[in-house]
């Protein structure tokens, strides 16, 4: 049956009706998709050769059937669990947070008028432009001098809800928050500013509230922009890596996220482990990858309107 589904198709129709124009944009789309699946053909294969084969082999070809090898694999995912874990942990409530009052914040600055809210804009869009440098020593002598909150919390660890050593995840997810909220609220704005005003001035009408409006009508026509800021801001947060040095500080610390560890592993003064390092990296990439499937409807629909 397979045989004439193959005889039914009309190739020489098919090399007949295409032009120069067509075949070079074919031409064009399969380098660039060469282009950007290369690197990740031969991640993958590096990442299950043994030593000796990734040493006999070129990265992109695949091993022998004696070079093949589940070692690192394993390897990494013993070292990289808890940080996985742990940025797992401090990255999905910084990120559901921040994208809370991002929201309601923008629904204030775009779809209500008040006195002082350019002001309030402009404070937003300065903390847009806030590199992470010229915060991170800021961020230290705050939390270790001037409010050292997982002290604070440390009769919480006695209660045996949590280890010690966990409570600096506390000070990471607030610093996520505070420093996500301006970039997150400019991209909500520049969704609500497109969004048709009629349905508000409506309900105004009608005599609904404030909150009911945004609760009601502003929050259900909100979702794909939700699953392209959620995306966004996740991903963001879990492969940050200079807030998680400077509040963590150490990659065996109990607390440590997955970027601190990652930077370490397969590093030794004998050489570098090409495979462990490859194997981890595609371990740690993994939430970000199955996010990106989950939500690349929402992601796809929240791009067409504008929202990013």
């Amino acid at each position: 049956m397979a045989r004439e589904s193959l005889a039914d198709i009309d190739v020489a129709g098919i090399v007949n009706g295409m032009d120069a124009r067509r075949l070079g944009i074919y031409i064009v789309v399969t380098l660039f998709i060469a282009f950007f699946l290369a690197p990740l053909e031969a991640g993958i294969l590096t990442a299950i050769k043994t030593d000796a084969s990734i040493s006999q082999t070129v990265p992109f070809l695949p091993p022998g059937a004696d070079g093949v090898t589940a070692e690192n694999v394993g390897t990494a995912f013993d070292q990289l669990y808890g940080s996985i874990i742990n940025s797992l942990v401090m990255a999905i409530p910084a990120t559901l947070i921040t994208i809370v009052f991002a929201s309601m914040a923008a629904y204030g600055l775009t779809m209500i008028d008040w006195r002082g809210q350019v002001g309030i804009l402009v404070l937003f869009l300065i903390g847009v432009f806030v590199p992470y440098q010229a915060v991170i020593i800021p961020i230290d002598k705050f939390w270790y001098q001037v409010f050292p909150l997982a002290e604070m919390l440390e009769p919480v660890a006695r209660l045996k809800l949590v280890e010690p050593g966990h409570l600096q995840l506390v000070p990471l997810t607030i610093t996520h928050i505070a420093y996500g909220i301006p970039i997150v609220t400019v991209l909500f704005r520049g969704y609500y500013q497109s969004m048709p005003t009629s349905f508000i001035e409506a309900a105004k009408i009608d005599g609904k509230s404030l909150t009911s409006i945004y609760k009601d009508i502003v929050l259900p026509l909100s979702k794909p922009m939700f699953g392209v800021v959620f995306i966004y801001q996740f991903t963001q947060i879990y492969n940050e890596f200079l807030f998680s040095l400077t509040i963590i500080k150490y990659a065996n610390a109990t607390a440590a996220t997955m970027t601190l560890v990652l930077s370490g592993i397969g590093a030794s003064i004998s050489g570098v482990d090409y495979g462990l390092r490859m194997a981890a990296a595609f371990l740690a990439a993994l939430p970000t990858l199955v996010l990106y499937i989950a939500f690349s409807e929402q992601f796809a629909k929240g791009l067409q309107t504008g929202g990013a």
